[in-house]
């Protein structure tokens, strides 16, 4: 494996790839897609809602994948940057609240043990 400084974990080019996944389980590839795209077809939310939410989440779970992906899909939907920007901070709050929140644990813990 060479070092040079085009080496990367994550690599963009990798993306459009993403169809592979199924290279040698196409039954549970077919029935993934097939899921994933009624998901994000409208219904209640529309597409860009959902669109909007997807980018808060891949930004939560920090796929690079997703984010330059629902980025896109966001623009192409109509959001501006400043609609996905306060989608990546609702995500931030929720993050940073459940790391919060789980402090109560800690003292729970605490407490059991009488400190």
């Amino acid at each position: 494996m060479s070092n040079t400084a085009h080496d990367h974990y994550y690599n963009s080019h990798d993306l459009p790839r993403f169809g592979e996944i199924g290279k040698d389980a196409p039954h549970l590839a077919d029935k993934f897609f097939a899921w994933y795209n009624a998901v994000f077809a409208e219904g209640a939310l529309t597409e860009r809602e959902k669109s909007l939410i997807a980018l808060a989440v891949a930004h939560a779970v920090q796929c690079p994948y997703c984010i330059d992906a629902y980025s896109s899909d966001c623009l192409q939907k109509g959001a501006d940057t400043e609609q996905m920007t306060e989608a990546v901070h609702v995500a931030a709050a929720i993050r940073g609240g459940a790391s919060l929140v789980h402090g109560i644990q800690m003292r729970n813990h605490t407490d059991k043990l009488g400190m």
